[in-house]
């Protein structure tokens, strides 16, 4: 009888073992991996319920931004199981721009895509696509784009307060945004350059490229964020693409292939978890050669950053533009070239706008002992060490 219980208990000591070997072999992703890091995109469909955003003939830019976004969101969802999706509205509703901002805030949100639809007046015909970052508007037609998409603030009780007195039809108010210097540039200018390639060579859209302009949604926003322009509802022609079933599903699908390629390079760098802020020195002299710091005393260095590249760049390199002393530091397996450095920002700020001739993306960054620190900090203790 014993002997019974005995073998019956090994027997079923056996089946327990042979099931957690089954387990381990037959289901690696389960046993062996961890898990991931989830990535969180907030989608903005522009304007919505009393603030219509540009009309055209037939339509009202709200109706087109919110097919779009949803169907964006939808491409996201159905193939991104790591991917939470939070979307502004989900329906033909009023939302004051502070609150889109805060939405992605709350969320502690990896990328911000908020999505519009241009318009121009009088009886041009332009058509194609273009997306925005934050940042100083260097043309009259860039700061109309602005000035436009910032009007939504007047549909709000209390936006002087809220917005501190910013008027958004007043050029007078955009002067905030030559001194802002948004952490997060560099990896909305990127985003938003796989944007414009993605409606080149997937919905064959005409590249009207990146820009800069003052958009207080996308300055409210602590992460990487940009604002898209579909197409230009006062052209008929593009009205009609715009609420064309074809339409909807290029559009969402470009920014799609997009949003897809930047959440992989995001996910690899967080998954490697290797940290390449400290600057490189060139081994040889066909590259640009590292530049000691100015700096000795601890004070922060400004440089401006003018391009990257996946490889080092030899000093003749014609993306280099002629220009000479660059400097450049690598990061998240990028290379990151610089020109001109001082502890003066003032100084490092006039040169910025002489060199956007031949850089217009350029910006500013700042280093402390050898290592990149945040540019709103150290234009704080650059202004602290002057009193």
């Amino acid at each position: 009888m014993r002997a019974n219980t005995f073998t019956h208990y090994r027997m079923r000591l056996f089946k327990f073992i042979f099931c957690i070997i089954a387990i381990t072999f037959l289901c690696p992703d389960t046993a062996r991996t961890a898990p991931t890091k989830r990535f969180t995109v907030v989608i903005d469909a522009g304007h919505g319920g009393k603030d219509p955003g540009a009309i055209g003939k037939k339509s009202k830019e709200k109706n087109i931004n919110l097919k779009v976004a949803l169907a964006l969101g939808k491409l996201i969802e159905d193939n991104c199981k790591d991917t939470k999706v939070i979307y502004t509205r989900k329906k033909d509703v009023f939302i004051g721009l502070a609150r889109r901002a805060e939405i992605a805030n709350e969320a502690k949100a990896d990328l911000f895509i908020s999505i519009h639809t241009n318009s121009v007046g009088g009886s041009k015909q332009v058509k194609g696509a273009s997306t925005w970052t934050l940042g100083l508007a260097k043309t009259a037609e860039n700061l109309a784009v602005a000035k436009r998409e910032n009007e939504i603030i007047l549909y709000e009780d209390d936006y002087q307060q809220k917005y501190a007195g910013f008027n958004p039809n007043s050029s007078e108010s955009y002067i905030i945004f030559e001194l802002i210097q948004d952490q997060y540039m560099e990896q909305s200018v990127h985003f938003a350059s796989l944007i414009q390639k993605s409606f080149k060579n997937t919905a064959k859209r005409i590249d009207k490229g990146v820009h800069q302009a003052g958009f207080l949604v996308l300055k409210a926003c602590a992460m990487p964020s940009v604002l898209v322009e579909l197409g230009f509802i006062s052209t008929p022609e593009e009205e009609n693409y715009l609420n064309s079933a074809a339409g909807t599903a290029a559009l969402s699908k470009s920014i799609y292939k997009a949003f897809l390629s930047y959440k992989n390079e995001h996910l690899a760098r967080f998954d490697t978890g290797k940290n390449d802020n400290a600057p490189l020195l060139a081994k040889n002299d066909s590259k640009p050669q590292r530049i000691e710091s100015a700096a000795s005393d601890g004070n922060p260095v400004f440089k401006i950053q003018i391009l990257t590249s996946s490889s080092p760049l030899k000093k003749n390199d014609k993306r280099l533009k002629g220009i000479t002393d660059i400097d450049y530091y690598k990061e998240n397996g990028i290379y990151k070239y610089t020109y001109m450095e001082s502890e003066d920002y003032s100084k490092v700020y006039s040169e910025r706008k002489k060199i956007l001739t031949k850089f217009k993306d350029a910006f500013i960054v700042a280093f402390k002992n050898g290592e990149r620190m945040d540019i709103n900090e150290a234009i704080k203790q650059y202004k602290s060490n002057k009193k």
